[in-house]
């Protein structure tokens, strides 16, 4: 059955529906589609205006603007990232029975990379800016019977206890594009039921369709992607990776999970449980061609995504006057993953992972001491996008900061993160990272931030690999 996937493939490179020209052409169709989403939101918006002020009750609108610019230390000292961005919140609640809640971001993000006079007539090149419609959703009470509520549209789910690092949540898939902005999450088109008894709450969440992560933008990307080795006297002239996404249907399109969650003493106790697929795309095959020498040769490599089931429990709470938490949480494949590699006429197997679960766990701590000064230590062994037991790495977090001047200044001396990727190889296979910040509240709805990042590792894991782009970062945000 692999066999005959594979050679499907082969016959759509051969017969162009893969050629990246092609693939260039329908890109028109693209920004096509991308403009009706636009218009679509667009009127989605002016609409609920309209129903959400012919209520007495009226629309509540909260939100932040943020411009976030960084540049890299290193020579010749480029610009690395560059956002602004409204993040608007708008909410309304009909009597007792039901809310409306959606959040939408606008926002100028990247830089006008040009290369042809004909890009300058398109605005969307010369000043890119998209929106990003986060969460949209209606959550009505009491439906069908009491104590039941539903949620539908678009949304996100907050499993876990964690520090933005969360191994039990899911279900939403992972938003990389800012390699630095942990715990970001797409929202999911999603349906979800949530039902009450005394002190015990428990929660069933679908989702139809599969949405995939988004990766770092950049050349941040470079820590996601992987570069095949080739044997001494072979150098590599193109390499063009593809993603197979999974079926449009009910049964292979759909994901679903269950919590239970309760309160007991001074901790909050869940359980977990989702059928999902992974959001980050595992290597699938490699179909290799020579490229016009014998010492050259081009990869297309095919990737998917593997359906996982996913268990485990988390919990939070205060023991003497320090807040604790963790998480547990089993990731089980439904089989083995093997890639296989075309060379020819031959075909070679190799093994990814076995048809074996693998566990990630995270317990961390925080505390205020009576200067009013904060400390904060997590310990995660598995970070979101690692599979299998072998490629798990270990992460150590710490950030301890005191506020001045009637906590009008933040300093943060103390931040950063150290990886260790194997611990018999230590001096080998570590990563340190070091992000001091200082910021500055003139008033109580802005912030000022000015802040380094220092990058430093050996070994080939994925924060290692951006070990030389070290940068200084400037912020300011405002909410209303």
């Amino acid at each position: 059955m692999k066999h005959k996937l594979l050679n499907k493939k082969k016959e759509r490179f051969i017969a162009g529906d893969l050629n990246p020209l092609l693939i260039l052409k329908k890109n028109k169709s693209n920004l096509m589609h991308k403009s009706l989403k636009i218009i679509f939101i667009a009127l989605l918006l002016i609409t609920s205006f309209k129903v959400v002020f012919a209520q007495d009750n009226p629309l509540k609108i909260t939100g932040k603007f943020s411009t976030d610019q960084r540049f890299r230390t290193a020579k010749p000292q480029s610009w690395s990232w560059n956002e602004t961005r409204i993040d608007l919140s708008m909410s309304k609640k009909f009597e007792d029975k039901a809310k409306f809640y959606s959040n939408i971001w606008f926002r100028n993000i990247g830089f006008s990379n040009l290369t042809a006079l004909n890009q300058l007539y398109d605005k969307g090149q010369t000043s890119p800016f998209n929106i990003d419609l986060q969460e949209a959703y209606i959550d009505v009470n009491n439906f069908i019977f009491k104590d039941l509520n539903l949620k539908a549209g678009r949304q996100k789910f907050n499993w876990g206890t964690g520090d933005k690092l969360n191994p039990v949540n899911t279900l939403n898939p992972l938003d990389l594009e800012d390699i630095w902005d942990f715990g970001r999450y797409q929202g999911s088109d999603a349906m979800k039921l949530t039902y009450y008894l005394k002190s015990l709450k428990f929660e069933g969440i679908w989702l139809p369709f599969f949405r995939p992560s988004t990766l770092p933008i950049g050349d941040w990307a470079e820590a996601f992607m992987t570069i095949p080795e080739l044997p001494a006297g072979i150098s590599l002239n193109s390499l063009i990776n593809h993603i197979q996404m999974p079926d449009l249907s009910l049964k292979n399109s759909s994901s679903y999970g269950f919590k239970s969650s309760a309160t007991i003493g001074s901790f909050d106790l869940a359980l977990h449980y989702t059928y999902f697929y992974d959001p980050i795309p595992s290597p699938d095959s490699n179909v290799i061609t020579f490229a016009g020498s014998f010492t050259k040769i081009n990869v297309n490599a095919f990737q998917q995504y593997i359906r996982l089931h996913n268990a485990g429990l988390s919990f939070s709470g205060e023991l003497f006057k320090f807040g604790v938490w963790g998480e547990f949480s089993a990731f089980i494949p439904l089989e083995e993953l093997n890639m296989q590699t075309v060379f020819g006429t031959s075909v070679m197997d190799s093994l990814i992972l076995e048809n074996k679960p693998w566990y990630k766990y995270l317990i961390g701590t925080d505390y205020t001491f009576k200067d009013g000064s904060y400390l904060n230590i997590q310990y995660l062994h598995g970070f979101f996008h690692e599979k299998g037991n072998a490629n798990l790495n270990d992460y150590f977090t710490i950030a301890w900061y005191k506020k001045f001047l009637q906590d009008k200044l933040k300093i943060t001396p103390l931040s950063g993160s150290f990886i260790v990727a194997d611990w018999k190889d230590l001096g080998n296979k570590y990563v340190f990272i070091y992000n001091p910040e200082i910021s500055f509240m003139p008033n109580d709805n802005t912030e000022i931030g000015l802040g380094v990042r220092i990058i430093y590792g050996k070994g080939g894991s994925t924060f290692a690999t951006v070990k030389d782009k070290d940068e200084v970062f400037i912020k300011i945000g405002y909410n209303f």
